[in-house]
């Protein structure tokens, strides 16, 4: 006989994702949605779950990640997925895999190799390129099962070069027939299912051989004409990362930067077209004045003059790891270390050890032949022995402290922390957000409810960065350590925040109507992983993954997808095709 529910969630705390005080309830779940809400459920279901002590929150919802690959090859979205993530949004940035043509493949590839560390050897293999339009991407996404949801943006870079080839990574302007036609094939995506188009202003971006994002220093009239896209197909919003200079040369190293003008653009963009936009917004070491003159103009601009562009915001400093299983170390630029990179770890701590090679190596040039993107923001004032997982390491235990404290330089410093723990040891380097004395920046940014958590990139990265554990790191750090944040409001920022900026009124509360997707979640118990290597890319590839404790059962329309941290080989996860409104009986239960 049929049960009344495939599954009822008994005796839990509902934290419903509203920022609303929990209370006790039993959650039920049919046919992938929420069916009924209410203390002491009556009727059976398929599965039963006790969450008694437990918190049962919505699945968290993250707008800032770059599964564009892995997506393809993998039905196991981790890290995000060991984060009580449900639904990924991915894109971003500007960088992706579609539209493309055979001809421009490895262009695009060279491209995500150097903006997001995602090794070129293991696209080559796990890219098996069954489109060239984006609607032919979205339809190789929807055919692989998995055990989240996936939403996609189209990405401007893989557009323009596109329309435009080789022009557009020559930094040509778009001519007016250009821009219409990226118009048309935004507003072709969006109504086949994309969220939106993002886009890349940063000199940060760049493949490994130091060329440019090929929308580095695009004019207004490209990045509107992409908005109009957005408004031809009714729908979608639009995603910008910038590092704020206004320069429209590509050779802008060590240009100032111009927050008013660049701010300007953005806003000007998303007030003439009326589409939503979120952007990137970090406080950066070398320049932490332009932080709060940011947040002042996006203030003025969302609360008085009623412009939809929003921050997106990390709950903590955004950090390099730097180790010799990582993809970046201190050296990996100095010729004698490029000559012993590829040996086995074991190997290569042997031939580090060599005090004629240590003296070797500290004597060489790490910037010259480095190609690191980031090589210019790194800083031994900002290095520190990692250890477990201190993300809040003290100034005075930099590399460069501890050698000014000694008879050592800060490389020698360096260098001696990689070799710690027969080589498995991390440094950690903090670019953003970084205060020893207070997360200033988060702290501040999660005090504004224009701001929108994320930032945690996963998916990309793979060898230097592992953000995708935000999620966690909000919750035990601002709202179990530091107490500074209520734990309704942190849930809330994970949820229903993130889910309505992007478009997803389906999701992001516990509300009948709303789509099944739950965490269940010992709150006592909650906590991170420390960093740790795993080889299972494609091509034999490596990167840095982190679990977490805590999370009992994490849910997705309805079916259980991981329980204790461990994945249960259920895949309900779908391609997520366009933005969509709240169910209407949904609405009405608000508006009461």
């Amino acid at each position: 006989m049929p049960k009344d529910y495939d599954l009822i969630v008994r005796n839990g705390t509902v934290v419903d994702g509203t920022g609303a005080q929990p209370f006790q309830a039993d959650v039920a779940v049919k046919d992938g949605r929420i069916a009924a809400v209410a203390a002491k459920l009556p009727g059976a279901a398929d599965r039963e779950i006790d969450a008694s002590g437990k918190l049962v929150t919505p699945g968290f919802v993250d707008i800032h990640t770059h599964y564009d690959a892995q997506a393809v090859w993998d039905s196991h979205l981790a890290p995000s997925s060991l984060h009580g993530v449900t639904t990924v949004v991915m894109g971003n940035c500007g960088v992706g895999f579609a539209p493309c043509r055979p001809e421009d493949r490895e262009k695009l590839i060279e491209l995500m190799e150097g903006v997001e560390d995602i090794p070129g050897a293991v696209m080559h293999e796990g890219l098996d390129w069954q489109w060239e339009s984006f609607p032919e991407f979205l339809d190789a996404l929807e055919a692989k099962p998995r055990d989240v949801d996936v939403c996609a943006l189209v990405p401007h870079s893989a557009l323009r070069v596109n329309v435009m080839g080789d022009r557009a990574v020559a930094f040509e302007p778009a001519t007016k027939d250009d821009i219409a036609k990226m118009r048309a094939i935004t507003a072709e995506a969006v109504k086949a299912g994309a969220f939106g188009v993002s886009t890349s202003r940063t000199t940060s971006h760049k493949t490994l051989a130091g060329e440019f994002i090929p929308t580095l220093r695009v004019y207004e009239d490209e990045l509107l004409g992409l908005a109009e896209g957005l408004n031809d197909a009714g729908s979608g919003f639009i995603e910008a990362v910038s590092d704020w200079i206004t320069d429209a040369s590509p050779n802008t190293q060590n240009a100032e930067p111009d927050p008013v003008e660049a701010f300007g653009i953005l806003k000007r963009v998303a007030q003439k077209s009326g589409r939503p936009m979120v952007y990137t917004l970090a406080q950066r070491n070398s320049w932490p004045g332009i932080f709060a003159q940011l947040l002042e103009m996006n203030r003025k601009a969302y609360e008085e003059e009623g412009v939809n562009i929003r921050p997106v915001f990390p709950p903590r400093a955004i950090g390099v790891l730097l180790g010799l299983q990582a993809s970046q170390t201190p050296f990996s630029g100095c010729p004698t270390f490029k000559t012993i990179n590829h040996l086995p770890l074991a190997e290569k701590v042997a031939k580090l050890r060599d005090p004629q090679i240590r003296e070797k190596i500290l004597s060489e040039d790490p910037v010259k032949e480095s190609t690191f993107p980031l090589i210019h923001r790194m800083s031994y004032g900002y290095m520190f022995k990692f250890g477990n997982k201190d993300y809040q390491p003290k100034r005075n235990e930099s590399a460069q402290a501890v050698a000014d404290s000694s008879n050592m330089s800060a490389p020698e410093v360096a260098y001696d922390w990689l070799l710690e723990n027969d080589g498995k040891n991390f440094i950690y380097m903090p670019i953003t957000n970084y205060s020893d004395f207070s997360l200033s920046a988060s702290e501040k940014l999660l005090g504004e409810k224009m701001a929108i958590m994320g930032l945690g990139d996963g998916g990309a990265h793979v060898g230097f960065i592992l953000d995708a554990g935000f999620p966690t790191w909000l919750l035990t750090h601002w709202g179990k350590d530091a107490g500074k944040f209520a734990m309704p409001e942190l849930i809330r920022r994970l949820t229903s925040d993130t889910a309505g900026a992007a478009g997803l009124g389906d999701r992001g509360a516990i509300r009948v109507g709303l789509k099944g997707d739950l965490n269940v979640i010992d709150w006592d118990a909650l906590d991170f992983e420390a960093p740790y290597v795993v080889q299972d890319l494609p091509a034999g590839g490596k990167r840095l993954m982190q679990g977490a404790s805590g999370y009992a059962y994490t849910i997705v329309a309805g079916q259980v997808t991981h329980e204790n941290g461990r994945p249960t080989g259920v895949l309900p996860g779908k391609l997520v095709r366009g933005q969509r409104p709240a169910p209407l009986d949904t609405m009405a239960m608000a508006a009461e």
